[in-house]
């Protein structure tokens, strides 16, 4: 093999290896202590009792199809997607959240390897609020039962 090909081979081989770090990014972890772990069919209890659903994905996934009657605020992550990332690297606004921070409220995302929802709760816990309400299952759950988009 001559240096060219092999230079082409070693190139492929670390983008593969890349690529399949990406792919096979960290999935959220199972409970987060502090908060409440919620079914599709919780939230759509709570959201048609008043309570405040917060969908953290960015605006355009918001834009493109959320749960009907959620409020967008999106995380912005550049942490590390892991149990202990370092939230002062993201963006998050409190101020768009309820200002009673006894008040239940709900957050969601994509479930699995999307670690807004997650990332939210920890912040709003750190924050004070106190009846957060994580749907680990977020959009594919709500989907797949049925439940009303806009």
């Amino acid at each position: 093999m001559n240096k060219r090909n092999c230079l082409k081979l070693v190139s492929a081989f670390v983008f593969a290896a890349g690529l399949s770090a990406a792919v096979m990014a960290a999935e959220t972890p199972a409970t987060l202590a502090g908060t409440k772990l919620v079914n599709a069919a919780e939230v759509k209890k709570m959201l048609d009792s008043g309570v405040p659903v917060i969908d953290t994905r960015v605006a355009a996934e918001y834009a493109e199809k959320t749960i009907k009657g959620a409020k967008s605020v999106p995380y912005k992550e550049k942490s590390a997607k892991e149990a202990g990332f370092d939230a002062s690297q993201d963006q998050f606004d409190l101020s768009k959240l309820p200002a009673d921070k006894a008040a239940p409220l709900v957050f969601f995302c994509n479930a699995g390897e999307c670690w807004k929802s997650y990332k939210a709760s920890v912040v709003a816990s750190k924050a004070g609020y106190t009846k957060i309400n994580w749907f680990r299952g977020g959009m594919p759950e709500w989907v797949a039962a049925g439940l009303p988009t806009q």
